[in-house]
């Protein structure tokens, strides 16, 4: 069996869509903190959170195969990185997307194949740019309740796609899976997605 280690629906929409069976599992480990992610790169912080979330569903089905996944993102303020979480409330929404107008970051998405003892990790990085956004604009969109439970406070695939300017590299992983990336690791571990799972 094929399982995802997340309750992300747009994740598992994302592998729906490309036609692969699997079910999804909820890992019930501790994800890095931003206060914690400061002492590490944003891309270190992605893949930890994805090896903890499929080695804790691993435990749980030691026979099958696990994908976890996490994405974050990253906002370059004078060589530092800051991190942007899920937004605690509509007021952190807000600060977060003042944060991203007009300015591009990084979303980077953490990606892990557990099989067994056997892991194989990998991460992405793709740039994002916003176009300026009014106070009026981002309170509007954090109004519709879209941003609540995204890191970085946006949508990709919903509305906020009106406010993106530039995209540089792969679309799905702002979504939450980089399916180009996740094949290719799911080849290294000896794993045939379509053939093995194809719906």
């Amino acid at each position: 069996m094929l399982i995802l280690a997340s309750a992300s629906p747009r994740r598992q929409e994302l592998l729906t869509n490309i036609g692969i069976r699997f079910r999804s599992v909820v890992s019930d480990i501790k994800e890095i903190t931003e206060e914690e992610g400061e002492l590490l790169l944003p891309s270190g912080v992605a893949m930890e959170n994805a090896r903890r979330k499929a080695m804790n569903v691993a435990k749980k089905y030691p026979h099958d195969i696990v994908i976890g996944a996490d994405t974050i993102v990253a906002l370059d303020d004078d060589g530092r990185n800051v991190i942007l979480g899920k937004p605690k409330n509509e007021l952190d929404a807000i600060r977060m997307l003042s944060e991203l107008s007009g300015r591009q970051h990084s979303v980077y998405t953490g990606i892990a194949i557990a099989m067994g003892r056997r892991r194989y990790i990998d991460v992405v990085m793709t740039k994002v740019r916003f176009a300026p956004i009014s106070a009026d604009e981002i309170e509007q969109y954090v109004a519709t309740g879209e941003p609540m439970d995204k890191a970085g406070a946006y949508a990709i695939q919903g509305r906020a796609a009106v406010f993106i300017e530039e995209i540089k590299g792969s679309y799905t992983n702002v979504v939450g899976l980089p399916l180009n990336a996740l094949f290719t690791l799911a080849k290294k571990a000896g794993i045939r997605l379509y053939d093995d799972y194809g719906a």
